[in-house]
């Protein structure tokens, strides 16, 4: 190859690399042009520019993160801290709008505020132990992502969820739940106590009552027939013991052979 052509195909294909851009899936192309964004978005592939009279600019339609750490008042005016993320998409179709109207900062200029005006008027009217309940959480995300719906999804941004990770309590408050905990507690083990020791009891009184009816069976059982029983079951069974009268007429045994 002679090195004229040699040059003419390195230059084509640095060119051609250099005027070409990659969209990848889950995003979208923007297109300017002389300054002029057009209103179509471009699906994903391989896209030839021109440096000067066409300019293709990607944006990102997957599902993206917000976090947001913020210090809000509560109806009673205590400072709760919150610790949120907003889960959000930029619609395809509508990013060249985004472009015109907005621009490429449009998580600041745009998503940024309206987080943060939802957070303050909604958990501003809820009491610090709603705020704190798993159900009043629940439902303060629920209030956050229809305002945000309302707002931000005619300006082409889709609100996937709203999640409040953690709350985070005033100081005082903390130490009041801490102590109604405590407290609790405390009577849980107190009433754990009274219910073991009624318990014992019962073990115990049910103990007496048997002993007691034992000795009542023992004592209704000891008469002349039932000892006269027993010394012949006990002649039969040993013939090495005897009968010995008593002038108590009971019966007393004495082995053979013994004094």
């Amino acid at each position: 190859m002679k090195r004229g052509s040699a040059a003419v195909l390195i230059v084509s294909i640095t060119w051609f690399t250099t005027s070409c851009v990659v969209i990848e899936d889950g995003e979208v192309g923007v297109t300017k042009s002389f300054g002029s964004i057009a209103d179509e978005p471009l699906p994903a592939g391989i896209v030839l520019v021109a440096p000067v009279l066409r300019q293709v600019e990607t944006w990102n339609v997957k599902l993206q993160e917000l976090k947001e750490s913020s210090q809000v008042p509560s109806s009673e005016g205590l400072i709760v801290g919150l610790q949120t993320s907003l889960l959000f998409q930029v619609m395809p179709e509508q990013a060249p709008e985004i472009r015109k109207t907005i621009g490429r900062n449009y998580i600041n200029g745009l998503i940024v505020p309206y987080f943060r005006s939802a957070l303050r008027d909604v958990v501003s009217g809820y009491p610090v132990k709603r705020i704190y309940a798993e159900s009043g959480r629940k439902e303060i995300a629920e209030k956050i992502r229809g305002f945000l719906e309302k707002n931000l999804g005619p300006r082409g941004i889709r609100i996937v969820d709203v999640l409040l990770r953690d709350v985070q309590l005033p100081q005082r408050f903390q130490e009041s739940i801490e102590a109604k905990l405590t407290a609790e507690q405390r009577v849980a083990q107190k009433q754990f106590e009274l219910e073991q020791a009624e318990k014992d009891a019962e073990i115990e009184v049910a103990r007496a009552e048997g002993a007691a009816q034992a000795q009542k069976i023992v004592r209704a059982t000891l008469s002349d027939s039932y000892l006269h029983y027993l010394w012949i079951k006990t002649l039969n069974e040993n013939p090495n013991v005897v009968y010995v009268a008593s002038e108590a007429n009971m019966p007393i045994f004495k082995a053979v052979g013994s004094k």
